[in-house]
């Protein structure tokens, strides 16, 4: 897709959704690298997370549903759980 220069968001996707399939696309690749235990899919899957919640940190909060917010913050924080206790 692309993107909008002066917005950088993905064309036909609002914020809303980019937070949204950004948080379960880091849920999938968490999924896969903690079923695989490959290192690099580990590192992969943190820097998914590390998007997403980039992504989050740099959309302006107004106008949000902070409960839509606070529901994928604890998402993005399960996956990031998952994570450490499969390293460790």
């Amino acid at each position: 897709m692309d993107q909008i220069n002066h917005t950088g968001l993905i064309s036909g996707m609002n914020e809303i959704a980019q937070i949204e399939v950004s948080v379960k696309a880091a849920q999938k690749m968490v999924g896969a690298a903690t079923m695989q235990m490959d290192p690099e899919a580990m590192n992969n899957a943190e820097k998914a997370i590390n998007d997403a919640k980039a992504l989050m940190n740099q959309t302006s909060s107004t106008g949000f549903d902070q409960d839509f917010l606070t529901q994928q913050q604890q998402l993005l924080d399960q996956c990031q759980h998952q994570l450490s206790e499969a390293k460790h």
